[in-house]
């Protein structure tokens, strides 16, 4: 494999390398296609000349690969957000452009340290490149939405990781795979080298298999019914006080139709303060779930003195608990330092929020505990673990409206998928536009209420109890292997395994 190419083609096929990594995640599900993208990077990057050339390598494969895969955050902004298009994209450029510099940094520091056999240096983009991608996650709030492990949820064998390693492990096993057998085409007796290297790969891919037949937890007790809702309301009139009581008559209709001995709500399905919503309403929301016995969850916003919370409250049996959002959305839930300017460019309803306690309880709900993560915090895995041994189900509350007819939909489940894996919890989800769906700690998906659609999922799951590997130890593994890999090929010059 040769890269006989000028630095503008090279770059050229690094944006399609990163373009190429997008399909491999969901709605498409082409798993193997990360293994491609990474691997061109490697072998890109391999025979880049300079550092410099190394960082604009990454820097261009990130603006592929994000620049294919979150442009949905346009919708919110321009659609919904009211920012003049041209600026919109501008702005999505430049958020994109950021989260290239992850990349980027990893290409950089490849090529400055990169040397011995395609082993050791495999060893060593693995490292940057889990090292990137955690950096990515944790610094300024986090990002790890595509995180490449992602990718690998079932039907990958990879997915087999996620509890012992997590995502960002998952990756990190992707980018070794995908870099040892491009890297094994350079250079001087190719037919051996690649060989040995193939195997290698394959090697790791196929350790995986044994570990599918292991289950970490266990079903704790009988299976408790869930109703699901899907709303459906369109982003422009949520918050239109044209549609206000209509919207309130829709949640009412769902939730009698409902039969679950527990009933959810999506994320803001009430769109007003707790505080202001109509007399009685609450007490008609919740009747026909209390007359037999049950418990409902509804999103709403919530207020504590001069605080606004995103919230889900508990009404009918165990009524009266709360959890509040604890992991804001920059820019779309509350406006970083420096940056109030931000809200003259658009029109962002309840965008100054305050963040909840990061160490709330899991709801006790119906004899079960129930860890409640809302809308974008489930991308944060190891925020997830505080809830848990205590809590044998996990239930996100979302609204995807915002960005419309998207990939935002099906990417958001595969995370769901990740999580639950990790955890060995099921997920329970409750979305507006979708997708509303069950997700169980292998990772499958039996039941999910096809996207923008109006209706009520009825599921039966049972609570866990267990711990994974992931539950007790996070990311730490992961980041520990990384960072001696690092050193041992950097500052030692010796690799785990002999070239």
């Amino acid at each position: 494999m040769k890269f006989g190419f000028s630095g503008f083609r090279r770059a050229l096929l690094a944006i399609a390398a990163g373009a190429v990594a997008v399909p491999a995640f969901a709605p498409v599900g082409g798993f193997p296609l990360a293994f491609v993208s990474l691997a061109v990077l490697a072998g890109l990057l391999d025979r880049a000349g300079s550092k410099r050339a190394g960082f604009g390598l990454g820097f261009a494969w990130g603006l592929g690969a994000f620049g294919a895969g979150i442009s949905w955050l346009y919708v919110a902004l321009e659609r919904y957000g009211g920012m003049y298009p041209p600026l919109a994209a501008f702005a999505i450029f430049l958020f994109c452009a950021f989260l290239s510099l992850y990349p980027a940094l990893a290409g950089a520091f490849y090529v400055r340290f990169r040397h011995g056999g395609p082993i050791r240096r495999a060893g060593l983009f693995a490292a940057l490149w889990v090292l990137a991608e955690w950096l990515r996650g944790t610094l300024f709030t986090g990002f790890p939405w595509l995180a490449i492990g992602y990718s690998q949820t079932p039907p990958s064998p990879l997915a087999a990781y996620f509890p012992l390693v997590g995502v960002y492990g998952v990756g990190g096993a992707v980018a070794f795979a995908s870099a040892i057998v491009a890297l094994g085409c350079v250079g001087q007796h190719e037919r051996r080298v690649l060989a040995r290297n193939v195997a290698c790969s394959a090697a790791v891919i196929l350790a995986a298999w044994p570990l599918s037949w292991f289950s970490w937890t266990e079903a704790d007790g009988p299976p408790l019914s869930v109703s699901l809702i899907q709303t459906n309301i369109e982003q422009s009139f949520k918050w239109d006080r044209a549609y206000f009581f209509e919207t309130l008559a829709i949640n009412i209709d769902l939730v009698k139709r409902a039969r679950g001995e527990l009933v959810v709500l999506p994320e803001v399905a009430l769109p007003a303060m707790l505080d202001t919503l109509p007399e009685d309403y609450l007490y008609t929301l919740a009747a026909p779930v209390s007359e037999r016995g049950g418990a409902l969850v509804a999103g709403v916003f919530t207020r504590d003195g001069e605080q606004i919370h995103n919230a889900a409250v508990s009404l009918g049996e165990d009524s009266g608990q709360k959890y509040a959002k604890s992991h804001l959305v920059p820019f779309g839930e509350y406006s970083p330092p420096f940056f109030d300017w931000f809200y003259q460019l658009v029109d962002i309803p309840m965008s100054r929020q305050s963040p909840g306690a990061a160490d709330q309880p899991p709801l006790r709900l119906l004899g079960r505990q129930i860890a409640v993560n809302i809308c974008y915090e489930d991308i944060f895995g190891t925020e997830l673990r505080a809830s848990l041994p205590q809590a044998g189900l996990m239930l996100n509350l979302s609204n995807l409206a915002w960005y419309g007819d998207s990939l935002a939909q099906p990417q958001h489940l595969q995370i769901a998928r990740a999580r639950a894996l990790e955890t060995g919890r099921p997920m329970l989800r409750s979305t507006n536009t979708g997708m509303t769906a069950l997700v169980l700690p292998d990772g499958s998906v039996p039941s999910v209420q096809p996207a923008f659609t109006s209706g009520v999922l009825e599921v039966e799951v049972p609570a866990y109890r267990g711990l994974t590997p992931y539950a007790r130890w996070g990311d730490l593994p992961a980041l520990v292997a990384a960072l001696l890999a690092l050193v041992a090929v950097v500052w030692t010059g010796r690799s785990f395994v002999k070239d």
